[in-house]
């Protein structure tokens, strides 16, 4: 019996731009808790560039993207979550379905240990995947996966976020502009730094109700401190690293929350210890977050009317070219595929 096929982007061992090329992964017929689905979208994030740039070039042929967003196709026995037709977003972590933090690294991770979404169609468990937003496009609903659980994740699940918190996002990236939007939402008093005037008009038309161009201001921690009169803010994501750890810290109130997410500024620096214990500040890593957290931000968005920020969309075929913009740095939000 033949099993069906679908067109998949594929990145060759090691990674690299001009190693990544077109060819054909199978499609097998759900089986029991499977569906499969007719993929619409994905988006571009950090960890996809990783992968895909040669960063962390994979070891074998690997179909890349962790985010994917499509209608199901078909489904298999014992599904009752979902129906044909209905719009879906993929999980990051397929296994880590509740609870704490359960997973550790890449080898479950699609696009990374195991192949993604940059491709036509896919046989998964159901869990795989969750409902979209009602009303959200497949690439806006592709935005999700890494990027918006992430930030939903370390506000409300890691830092309690409540209303009348300050929270301090770093750049236009899409884990901070999802931050943003988020934490206005719950009523929070948002501060966001960027290196560029225009991206910082571009945040307080979002909601932004303080900005700081961090090129201008080096010690934007000190400053950001000030706008709260003194006292810190109560949670910070920080998406730099060692590059931005220090000041993030030093934004930070006594008691508060730092979110650890990224690595935009390397990979290892040093770790200034006498503040974070004088202070009493919870270091907290991120790596985006459990199925049920995602449904949970999902009835959030359908509840508040949310959309995410989508700065470009490209033709899978145009996979290349839309990493090239990412690496320009000239993207505000999301960068999205659509298949």
């Amino acid at each position: 019996m033949s099993v069906a096929t679908s067109r998949a982007v594929l990145v060759a061992p090691g990674g690299g731009f001009e190693k990544v090329g077109f060819g054909e992964r199978p499609v097998p017929e759900p089986g029991p808790g499977e569906i499969t689905v007719r993929l619409r979208a994905s988006s571009l994030n950090y960890h996809d560039y990783a992968v895909v740039s040669g960063m962390w070039g994979p070891s074998e042929p690997r179909v890349p993207m962790s985010d994917g967003a499509g209608e199901v196709a078909a489904v298999g026995p014992g599904v009752t979550e979902f129906a044909v037709g209905d719009h879906v977003v993929s999980t990051f972590f397929p296994t880590w379905l509740d609870g704490i933090p359960q997973v550790e690294g890449f080898a479950t991770v699609p696009g990374d240990g195991v192949d993604g979404y940059a491709r036509e169609r896919v046989t998964a468990p159901a869990t795989a995947f969750t409902r979209a937003p009602k009303g959200w496009d497949h690439a806006e609903a592709a935005t999700l996966t890494t990027a918006a659980l992430t930030a939903w994740r370390a506000l409300h699940d890691d830092a309690g976020l409540k209303s009348g918190d300050v929270v301090l996002v770093q750049g236009t990236g899409g884990v901070s502009l999802f931050a943003l939007q988020f934490a206005k939402a719950a009523g929070a008093t948002v501060i966001a730094t960027s290196s560029s005037d225009e991206k910082l008009e571009r945040l307080r038309a979002l909601g932004a109700d303080h900005v700081l161009n961090y090129r201008a201001d080096a010690a934007w921690g000190a400053s950001a401190k000030r706008l709260t009169g003194g006292r810190g803010v109560d949670h910070v994501l920080d998406v730099g690293g060692p590059g931005t750890l220090e000041q993030a810290m030093e934004a930070v109130r006594v008691g508060g929350h730092v979110s650890v997410i990224g690595i935009l500024t390397g990979v290892a620096g040093p770790l200034p210890l006498v503040p974070a214990l004088v202070r009493q500040i919870r270091l907290q890593g991120v790596l985006v977050g459990s199925r049920r957290q995602q449904t949970d931000m999902i009835r959030a968005i359908d509840a508040n009317g949310l959309r995410p920020v989508v700065d470009s969309r490209y033709p899978l075929d145009r996979l290349v070219d839309a990493f090239r913009h990412q690496e320009s740095n000239r993207h505000f939000g999301k960068i999205c595929i659509e298949i």
